[in-house]
Order: structure tokens, then C-alpha cells, then sequence
């Protein structure tokens, strides 16, 4: 990435995109994010608990968000990760169960340690001075009201990153709109395509359907992912979709769906580190995801991505 990108995908200067918003705006902000959690509509979980009383629902998470860790990231794409990493904070819990989750210490177990919004604010600020190239929320879902409110103590106090919202993408389209003008970089996945996937993988029935509200809001706020002339990510969207064995028939109907609701210039990074992990090859009834994607599997997605007019590929 850099050289050789085309010009109309090149932003520069770049300011962020919350340079633009000003401090009334950020209270107002706030003040409906924290709203949402009095009978909790943060997530499309929409569990009615009141969290600004420390009530948990399914994500098992009450007022303040946790923090199971926060780093320079070296893991991430190239465009995010550069030379001195992606600033990353991860939250503790999800609001997806995932059979097959990677991180399902931090996701499914309670992890990490409560932050406030000027502890927050703080680990922002502490990775812009180490030199990342941007501040990366990753598992945001679920805490999304307690993001605003850190982001909102940090601008005040220097934050000059982009700001990247790396999520499952089974997002609340209410609590979205909340961040239209904080958000540079929106990174979802998008993992299937059929309800009963969802519901048997992820317990989310209605994945497919958030997933795509979602993406088309993500869209409309930020469009397609443009870069600096360094080559790193500045504003847009960037989605993921892993790579799952035998699922070749929901990844081209995700892709053909991209291609013509979102743009064909959307940015896809289309990974096959799926491994069996979790309760797969522990738990009766995953056999068939019980092993990684094989080649010809990973190359049937590339190509049914460029079939659908995707073209601008990670990797």
C-alpha cells in the first residue's frame, strides 16, 4: 500500500474526522449515549437493563466498560499497523457467543479491569505519545456509550489519531449514528450471510440483517477506506470476513451484496486464519468447522469476491 494507490483514494491533509465537532455537540453526544444505558439499547441485544446502575445484561457488562488490554498492535493490516503499530484497546465481553471465538478468554469469560471515561481518555492519549498511528476499539459493540464518553475527554486533551472502531459488526444502527463525526476508520466484520449460521454460531439470529444495516451506515458516514501518502488507513471502511470451511455459498453472497450496496471500491480483507478453537472440536455438533479453510477454499473467496466486482483486496 502507498505506492501505486489511485489518486482519488488518497486524503491528504487529513484532520479527524471529531476536529469538526464542537464541545456542545460532544455533550449532546454523551448525554444520549449514557441515555441508552438506563434501560440498555446499546446493542441490537436491546436488554432493557439499567446499566448506569451497574446492571449487567447479556454482555455482562454494567456502567463502566473493562479493558482487558491496550498496546501498539503489529498484528493488525499493514494500512492500521504501520511501523509503530495500531493503538488498541480491548474491551472485555461481547455481545456474541461465537463457538469458534479466538479470543474467547477475554470475549465470553469476565475480563479486563473497569475504566472510566478519564481512564480511557488517559490510555488514548498514552498510545498517540508512543507513537501509534491511530486509536483502535476493538469488541466495541457492547460499550459504545462509554467509548463516546472517553473519546469526548480525550479530544479536549490532544487526541489528534484517527480513530478506528474495529467491531462484529452487530451493531445498534441508533447507537452508530451517535458516532457520526468521531469515526475515521470503521472496520466491521462480516461473518455470515444465513440466519441459522448466526443463531447456531453466534447465538444472533438477526446478525445477517444487523450486519448489513450496519455496514450502510458505517458507509454512509465515511465511505469507501482512503489513505494517506504514507500508505496508512485515514477515513473509511474497511471490512473483514474470515474465510469459514464449507461456507464458500454465504461468502459470495456477502461479497455480490458489498459490491452493489456499498460500492465495488470497498476495501475487503479476506482472511483464512480461522482455526478451530473454543468449543469447536470440544462440544457434539461443530464437526464440520472443526478444522481450518483449505486453499482451494481461500482461493474460491478471492475469486468470487473479483467476480462480484470487489477489487481492492488486502493483501
Amino acid at each position: 500500500m502507498g505506492e501505486g494507490v489511485e489518486s482519488r483514494f488518497i486524503l491528504e491533509p487529513f484532520e479527524p474526522a471529531y476536529t469538526g465537532v464542537d464541545t456542545a455537540g460532544l455533550v449532546d453526544k454523551v448525554e444520549r449515549a449514557l441515555d441508552g444505558l438506563r434501560a440498555c439499547r446499546a446493542c441490537p441485544r436491546q436488554c432493557g437493563v439499567d446499566r448506569m446502575n451497574n446492571m449487567e445484561g447479556y454482555c455482562r457488562t454494567g456502567r463502566y466498560a473493562r479493558v482487558a488490554s491496550a498496546f501498539p498492535h503489529l498484528g493488525e493490516e499493514y494500512c492500521l499497523r504501520g511501523t509503530q503499530g495500531s493503538g488498541t484497546i480491548f474491551f472485555g465481553s461481547c455481545n456474541l457467543r461465537c463457538v469458534f471465538c479466538q479470543n474467547w478468554d477475554i470475549s465470553q469469560q469476565r475480563s479486563g479491569a473497569p475504566y472510566t471515561a478519564t481512564l480511557l481518555a488517559d490510555l488514548m492519549i498514552e498510545l498517540q505519545d508512543a507513537g501509534c498511528h491511530n486509536i483502535n476499539f476493538v469488541t466495541p459493540e457492547h460499550v459504545a456509550p462509554q467509548v463516546i464518553e472517553g473519546i469526548a475527554e480525550a479530544i479536549p486533551r490532544g487526541l489528534r489519531l484517527p480513530i478506528v472502531y474495529n467491531t462484529s459488526a452487530y451493531d445498534s444502527v441508533e447507537t452508530l449514528r451517535l458516532f457520526d463525526g468521531l469515526i475515521d476508520i470503521y472496520m466491521p466484520d462480516f461473518k455470515y450471510w444465513e440466519s441459522a449460521t448466526a443463531a447456531r454460531l453466534s447465538d444472533a439470529g438477526d446478525y445477517p440483517e444487523r450486519a448489513r444495516e450496519a455496514l450502510l451506515e458505517m458507509h454512509r458516514q465515511v465511505g469507501v477506506l482512503r489513505f494517506g501518502a504514507d500508505g496508512l488507513a485515514r477515513h473509511g471502511v474497511l471490512v473483514r470476513h474470515l474465510v469459514m470451511p464449507g461456507q464458500g455459498a454465504e461468502s459470495t453472497a456477502i461479497f455480490e451484496w458489498m459490491a452493489r450496496e456499498l460500492s465495488p471500491d470497498t476495501y475487503v480483507n479476506i482472511m483464512g486464519q480461522y482455526r478451530p478453537e473454543n468449543r469447536v472440536g470440544r462440544d457434539r455438533g461443530y464437526e464440520d468447522i472443526d478444522r481450518g479453510p483449505t486453499g482451494k477454499e481461500l482461493a474460491q473467496a478471492v475469486a468470487a469476491a473479483q467476480q462480484a466486482g470487489l477489487w481492492r483486496l488486502d493483501g
